[in-house]
């Protein structure tokens, strides 16, 4: 029996710590994030329980380059499927151990536990995925440089990978202890206000339905600003 879909057409796969999102419009399947290396045997079972096979899908989108959301996008893509990822990110995973060892720092460790894309496509803030009537691309930085949320307009669904959390129930930011800049990943979250949030998607959590778009308002309403990162960024602000 298929499980039942967080919206028409988009199902939750569980995988080792994390899950992953299939979203499926007739022929056009695609995923949002693919888990840890070693995941992809369990994609294909879950897949195959939503009467999907994987040859099905056509792309898989990474809402960032931790290891637990794209250690699988390589292997996904040595199968002929379009791996999407930004490209600040991608170019992170080129780092190694060695490198690592050279100049340590948290972001550095987890990029050198993902394995790196040969290939992939860029993921642009502002870009528009042809996945659930259409999916924006939303760049926020912090949790890593490369983060990114997803929103799709129609339903209301904002898929926001480890950009925020909701641990115990209650919507929060991203884990300070896990990200690259947890000042930026907090001021970067401002940018989803005007958004019409009906459904928040998270990696880590289940979803939130009731009061969506009112309490990330409530969240992203506690953000202070830091005004000397306001100055050393001023001329390249964030647009939508």
């Amino acid at each position: 029996m298929r499980k039942s879909a967080i919206v028409p057409g988009l199902y939750e796969i569980p995988l080792l710590r994390v899950k992953a999102h299939a979203v499926i419009d007739g022929d056009d399947v695609s995923l949002i994030d693919c888990g840890h290396a070693g995941s992809l045997p369990a994609i294909e079972r879950a897949l195959d329980g939503l009467g999907v096979p994987l040859t099905r899908v056509r792309r898989l989108v990474c809402t960032h380059g931790h290891p637990d959301h794209a250690g699988s996008a390589r292997a996904i893509a040595d199968r002929g499927i379009e791996v999407l990822i930004h490209p600040a990110d991608a170019a992170n995973l080129a780092v190694g151990f060695g490198d690592v060892v050279r100049q340590p720092s948290r972001g550095r460790i987890f990029a050198a536990m993902t394995p790196p894309l040969a290939t992939f496509r860029s993921l642009s803030d502002g870009d528009e995925l042809p996945v659930l009537g259409g999916l924006e691309v939303i760049h926020t930085p912090g949790h890593t440089p490369g983060s990114v949320c997803l929103f799709a307009e129609r339903s209301g669904v904002l898929f926001v990978g480890d950009t925020l959390q909701r641990r115990f129930g209650r919507l929060s930011f991203a884990s300070g202890l896990y990200s690259d800049d947890p000042v930026m990943a907090r001021e970067s979250v401002q940018r989803l206000a005007a958004l019409d949030v009906r459904t928040i998607v998270f990696s880590h959590f289940p979803p939130l339905r009731e009061n969506a778009r009112e309490t990330l308002a409530g969240l992203i309403g506690t953000v202070r600003p830091d005004p000397s990162r306001q100055r050393r960024s001023e001329g390249t602000p964030w647009t939508r």
